[in-house]
């Protein structure tokens, strides 16, 4: 999997394709949708979508997909390749969310939530199959959140799709598992190749699975925690596990603009994510005069 636009850039978000097979401009598909790295604090999440025609259905099925946590790192590599391969029937898409995009979507003055982001994400990828002109008859999704609900609305999205939205569907639909190996593929390759644009001294790819309750995951978050300016982009610091450590090795802040007296002291860096944070004062233009500034380069 050509990952190269996404190593140039890791900083947002980043759509990558497989070309689509004739057949699925002609005859009417089943498509199926699942991500992986959706509970990580380490890393992005990655949203797929496997489509192919329904009278290839067996093709997909011979070729024994299977949910992609049940299956070893070289099997899923193995089936990436052979779904390549296959490209005369079967195709895919991508969607790579960067932790940085995760967490400040999740942390924006409008919030919104990794659930939100999920569906969106999932229901984009289905709109881009269509755009692309995948005759998308059958949608088979892996769940977030409440089934009957993501259900209703992908279908009221989608009014001409059969959807469908279950729980364990990797498990349950070939498109489904085929759609999981693309992602955990397309994420196992992001994760290890990850380019870093920080210069942090003594860096190293030692973190574990990248999952909050992992060890040797939340050694690497405190290994690399800078005391100013927090963690690299690979960590996304949304997590209540960067946040926990945030709050116990950076260092304390005063925001520059405050007056003298009107806070009541220096407040952690995470504060700064809170709803409850205390709201910087109005300064008159006098203040900004005397300082040698112009209100809006202050901002």
């Amino acid at each position: 999997m050509d990952l190269s636009v996404l190593e140039r850039d890791n900083t947002g978000r980043c759509r990558l394709n497989s070309p689509v097979p004739a057949v699925c401009r002609k005859e009417p598909c089943i498509l199926g949708v699942d991500e992986a790295g959706r509970g990580p604090v380490l890393g992005p999440m990655v949203y797929a979508i496997c489509y192919c025609p329904l009278s290839r259905l067996a093709d997909l099925e011979a070729l024994k997909v299977a949910d992609s946590k049940t299956l070893s790192e070289s099997e899923r590599d193995r089936l990436f390749l052979k779904m390549e391969e296959d490209g005369d029937f079967v195709g895919w898409a991508l969607d790579v969310l960067s932790p940085n995009l995760i967490s400040t979507s999740m942390l924006g003055r409008v919030k919104y939530n990794l659930n939100s982001l999920s569906h969106d994400t999932a229901a984009g990828l289905i709109q881009f199959a269509l755009d692309q002109g995948v005759k998308v008859a059958q949608v088979f999704v892996d769940t977030v959140g409440l089934p009957d609900t993501y259900q209703k609305q992908l279908q009221q999205r989608f009014p001409g799709i059969e959807v469908t939205v279950k729980a364990k569907a990797d498990a349950l639909y070939p498109a489904v598992s085929a759609a999981s190996i693309c992602a955990k593929v397309a994420r196992d390759q992001a994760v290890k190749n990850w380019r870093f644009v920080e210069k942090l001294q003594h860096l190293d790819a030692d973190y574990g699975s990248g999952y909050p309750n992992d060890p040797k995951t939340k050694a690497w978050l405190r290994r690399h925690v800078e005391p100013v300016f927090g963690f690299p982009q690979f960590v996304r610091f949304s997590w209540r596990t960067a946040q926990s450590i945030l709050e116990k090795e950076a260092e304390d802040v005063v925001w520059w603009d405050s007056l003298a007296g009107d806070l009541e002291g220096p407040g952690r860096i995470t504060s700064y994510f809170n709803e409850g944070a205390r709201v910087r004062p109005r300064l008159s233009h006098r203040y900004f005069q005397e300082r040698g500034l112009e209100p809006a380069t202050a901002l």
